[in-house]
């Protein structure tokens, strides 16, 4: 049986691995040249790294991946709004952990023999019965599998009926500042606009921020940054002195409508093309290694299970599920970055005297998750 997987992030790499472990044969096909990611850094919560561990690889992201410390959200002088300490957490679901994108992807890209992978592909059709047409001409399988991201070409072209993505009302920056003795991380929210930071495994830092903004509006770059989070607590005024002129990465946040299907015919959307979601709960990535870990064991041929079948269950167990995550974190977001004064007051207020435990409590439905 042979698995055409159109985009080569987290999700198709993931998707490829699963389905290679499970006796399939699998093709990548990658837009961009090479199978790389730069630039950014990664939270892996605990579901997400049970993933890795069905994929065979949970162990290697974990060498190279930095356990979570002291987390929770402060205001923009520094005084902690909600705080949960890294033990906490991991009495309660195990531990968390930071990466770079670069390296799960490695990890996930030396997982596959190199001749399954292809890049600088261009799809420019899918159709349900397995045909996928592209630059280098054709393929055909059992089974395709869209992973190519937000603006997904598979699922314009075998759901021309989806919603279209819809802008979340504010976008983010993204960058990686040189080692700094920081040994925390957490998020610190103002009025529209947030700041948060962790440390990576080399000890740089990574580093977000969001603000309130029309889309399409210029990021202004570092130099904005700074006037923007330069007064705020610190660490954070010396992250962006120490970050490169050029290090800014920015993005307008986007989330994908409810599909009615992840499936149709023979074709499977995971990650963000079936699910994009805004960033408010670093499940991204999770979400998407979960899709492959459950499509893997669902079209499993060796059950005497057909693949439609399969595909079936693949979006009974993974849809509800998935949209549920980008519900929470759409109204996380939206809590987030309120910007009325007395809003502002109100959620603060609100957020100091919920209890610890009813915070972590509230994280089981996301964490709770296994193979």
């Amino acid at each position: 049986m042979k698995a055409v997987i159109v985009g080569g992030g987290i999700g198709g790499l993931a998707s490829a691995v699963a389905l290679s472990r499970a006796g399939w044969q699998v093709e990548v096909l990658e837009r961009a040249p090479d199978f790389t990611e730069v630039g950014a850094g990664l939270s892996l919560w605990q579901n997400g790294l049970r993933a890795l561990d069905a994929l065979g690889v949970g162990q290697a992201v974990r060498e190279r991946s930095l356990l979570q410390g002291q987390a929770g959200v402060r205001d923009a002088a520094g005084r902690w709004l909600a705080r949960t300490g890294g033990a906490d957490l991991d009495r309660r679901y195990g531990p968390a952990a930071m990466v770079h994108r670069a390296d799960l992807l490695a990890i996930l890209r030396s997982a596959l023999p190199a001749s399954a992978l292809r890049g600088g592909i261009t799809v420019s059709r899918v159709r349900s019965a397995g045909r996928v047409w592209h630059s280098a001409g054709e393929s055909k399988a059992d089974l395709v599998v869209g992973a190519d991201g937000i603006r997904s070409i598979v699922r314009a072209s075998s759901w021309p009926d989806a919603p279209v993505p819809r802008y979340a009302g504010y976008t983010a920056w993204r960058l990686i500042a040189p080692a700094l003795p920081v040994t925390d991380s957490g998020e610190t929210w103002g009025a529209g606009e947030r700041f948060g930071y962790a440390p990576l495994p080399d000890g740089r830092i990574y580093a977000y921020a969001t603000a309130n903004a029309p889309p399409g509006e210029a990021g202004g770059g570092l130099a904005g940054l700074r006037r923007r989070f330069g007064h705020w607590h610190h660490p954070i005024p010396a992250l962006l002195e120490a970050a490169a002129d050029g290090a800014v990465l920015h993005d307008d946040l986007y989330e994908l409508p409810p599909l009615r299907s992840f499936t149709t015919g023979t074709v499977a959307l995971v990650g963000d093309a079936a699910h994009a979601m805004t960033p408010n709960l670093g499940q991204g990535a999770g979400q998407a290694l979960e899709d492959a870990v459950v499509l893997a064991k669902t079209v499993d041929t060796g059950s005497g299970r057909e693949v439609r079948t399969g595909l079936e269950a693949y979006d009974r167990l993974r849809r509800p599920r998935a949209q549920m995550i980008v519900l929470r974190s759409h109204r996380v977001g939206a809590v987030g970055q309120w910007a009325s004064p007395a809003a502002v007051t109100l959620r603060n207020a609100g957020m100091r005297l919920m209890p610890r435990s009813a915070f972590i409590r509230s994280l089981a439905p996301v964490l709770d998750w296994t193979a």
